[in-house]
């Protein structure tokens, strides 16, 4: 067996095991309701699911985080534990309290508000740089 077909296997048991139908046209729905980037087809879809391909690195995290399991575990193999989703809050820096609250409250969110969230900020960020902005 080759890392492509093992890999397709343990999507099928990992969809399965979360109450999904190992199916194509599930795969792309549920895989791209999470996604920020382009949409995989229901033919890329069945690429993973028949071990012809293998998603890239980001594509996979939104895979592992979907169906609950590590990411390195959905690719690689080995023994599959739940994926909490929980990130650490040490970042080497000195923040307020209030920063990391919020930072604390970015990271709980869900895949697609974050990047919601992201778009905000960035585009308040480009409006202070232009307009020159002051939370007076």
């Amino acid at each position: 067996m080759n890392d492509k077909t093992e890999f397709s296997e343990r999507l099928r048991s990992a969809m399965a095991a979360s109450g999904y139908a190992p199916r194509p046209a599930v795969l792309r729905r549920e895989f791209n309701s999470r996604y920020w980037g382009n949409p995989v087809t229901c033919q890329g879809a069945s690429r993973w699911l028949r071990g012809l391909s293998i998603p890239s690195q980001d594509k996979l995290v939104v895979l592992a985080e979907w169906l609950s399991i590590e990411p390195q575990i959905l690719r690689f193999g080995g023994e599959v534990t739940e994926h909490t989703g929980e990130q650490s809050n040490d970042w080497g820096i000195d923040l307020p309290p209030q920063e990391k609250e919020t930072l604390g409250a970015y990271l709980g969110l869900p895949e697609s508000k974050r990047q919601l969230a992201h778009e905000l900020i960035t585009s308040l960020a480009k409006l202070s740089r232009h307009c020159d902005l002051d939370d007076k």
